[in-house]
């Protein structure tokens, strides 16, 4: 009877929750296919794909996409198996030291980014002369994001059998074997999402990006530099190729999933 009774609140709920969602991406997909030179749907001039041949000729947005992927990598490459070691020795302490160390490594994700670029370009700078330029984003970028990936893999341990590394000692096996042979296996699926997370988190990175870049410049610099100046419908383009690869990577990943998973 009540499940009835909320049924239509649940579908309108739904409703409004996807489209707050996604109306915003229909409606920038729809822009990119106006001939505006304003990326808007009203007025509706003309149908066009003008803006693509105009994204494909912006050479500067192609190398802040280029400088974007490159920075995200490494932020990967720094900040999983950084937030790794942190949630390992944030699972070994005493209960009462976890909670003191626990608030200490998530701290990074609460101090706003433009704290953490300002911060981090003085001292680098300072204590080591190393100066603004991709290798100090990244460093910047994976001081706080090696935080989420130790969220999500702390969770995962939260749930592992520690007995299955205790018999592996007993029966001879090394540190570094049962690490790669039994936790890290465990880990994989937490691994796989902290690193795509953390990839996306330096993709759309702006605060801390904007202080410690240098003369380098990254994909959201240059939309907010074009935003100032004068944005076109390229950028639309842009983010419409984005989604669309984006979507299909989600059928790709689901389609193998559903093939070698057990019926």
């Amino acid at each position: 009877m009540n499940g009835a009774k909320t049924s239509p609140l649940m579908r309108a709920y739904l409703v409004l929750f996807l489209s707050y969602l996604f109306l915003p991406l229909v409606i920038m997909g729809a822009a990119t296919f106006n001939d505006s030179r304003f990326p808007t749907v009203t007025p509706w001039v003309a149908f066009t794909t003008k803006w693509f041949d105009a994204l494909f000729a912006d050479g500067k947005m192609w190398d802040a996409l280029v400088s974007s992927l490159m920075i995200g990598a490494g932020v990967v490459l720094l900040a999983v198996p950084t937030g790794i070691a942190a949630a390992l020795v944030l699972q070994s302490v005493h209960k009462k030291a976890r909670t003191l160390l626990y608030g200490v490594m998530v701290s990074p994700l609460l101090t706003p980014g433009v704290i953490i670029g300002i911060s981090t370009l003085i001292f680098w700078r300072e204590r080591f002369g190393v100066g603004g330029g991709p290798l100090l984003t990244v460093i910047a970028q994976a001081s706080f994001i090696s935080g989420y990936v130790m969220l999500m893999i702390a969770a995962r341990l939260e749930r592992f059998d520690r007995t299955l590394e205790e018999a592996a000692l007993d029966l001879g096996a090394t540190q570094g074997k049962v690490f790669r042979r039994i936790t890290l296996p465990y880990l994989a699926p937490s691994l796989i999402a902290a690193a795509f997370l953390a990839f996306l988190q330096s993709f759309e990175n702006y605060n801390t990006t904007m202080f410690v870049r240098g003369t380098d410049t990254t994909l959201t610099v240059y939309i907010a530099s074009k935003v100032r100046t004068g944005v076109t419908p390229a950028v639309n383009a842009l983010g419409l190729i984005l989604i669309g690869l984006t979507i299909l990577g989600a059928v790709v990943y689901e389609l193998r999933r559903r093939k070698t998973s057990p019926v």
